[in-house]
């Protein structure tokens, strides 16, 4: 039986990139596959040109944070009662070409998480800025030492989502810390994962987070913030390392 397949693409104010890559993937996925949109409360023309796509949406009324996004994606995909979730950026930094070995992973059958990454040996693409590749490179470290993992891209969005694995967890970080939060709860409910090499794409090297968190060190503190209070909620589930000096104090971001 074939799988049952959503690809949902969460966007925000996303008019110059929105049409070139619904066309794409619509072009690449299988026949029956269905494409949902999550429009995190768009201002500029997306919501409208989206209409010109058979395409599921989701819109926010307002700005509710990329975990919201995913947090719906999955809630949707549940729903609709298929076997994976596939998600994917709106910037035209992840190839739609690269569905069709996502699939082929699934197919395969022997992992319940299947995520992109950008740094695998294998990957090759532009240089991405400093701070980024520095924080994730920080971030991925701490998530293998603490987890057991061998991450090597830790906050790549193109990713493909067991559903059933998905029903195991309580997700409820709304911004962009989100991915610290399911990589903790991934593994308290014992989910396999795998990762799946991807091109390394920056169309926009100045792309803001959004206030206090274009700030490098705020970002990296909210991170491990968000990273260390679920480390604390799933600790009964978790090795004895991954709560090796998990901090208390909720940072600026949090407070």
């Amino acid at each position: 039986m074939a799988l049952r397949i959503l690809v949902a693409i969460p966007v925000y104010n996303e008019q110059k990139y929105v049409e070139s890559v619904l066309e794409k993937v619509l072009a690449i996925v299988p026949r029956g596959t269905r494409v949902l949109v999550v429009d995190d409360g768009s201002t500029d023309t997306t919501p409208l040109l989206l209409a010109r796509y058979p395409v599921e949406v989701v819109r926010h009324a307002e700005n509710r944070g990329y975990g919201r996004s995913m947090q719906d994606a999955f809630r949707w995909g549940m729903c609709e009662k298929a076997d994976w979730v596939i998600t994917m950026d709106c910037d035209e930094q992840h190839e739609p070409a690269a569905i069709p070995r996502f699939i082929e992973a699934m197919e395969r059958d022997d992992a319940d998480v299947i995520s992109g990454s950008r740094y695998m040996a294998d990957a090759n693409g532009d240089a991405p800025p400093p701070d980024r590749r520095a924080i994730n490179a920080q971030i991925t470290a701490e998530l293998n030492e603490r987890l057991g993992l061998a991450l090597t891209d830790s906050f790549c969005g193109f990713k493909a989502y067991r559903v059933a694995g998905l029903r195991r967890l309580s997700l409820d970080v709304d911004g962009y810390a989100f991915p610290m939060q399911f990589w903790v709860q991934a593994v308290a409910q014992g989910l396999r994962i795998t990762e799946l090499p991807v091109k390394l794409i920056y169309k926009d090297l100045k792309r803001s987070f959004g206030g206090h968190l274009d700030d490098p060190g705020v970002r990296l503190a909210h991170y491990r913030c968000i990273l260390h209070r679920e480390l604390r909620r799933c600790a009964g589930l978790l090795p004895l390392r991954a709560l090796s000096q998990v901090d208390t104090a909720p940072c600026a971001a949090c407070d």
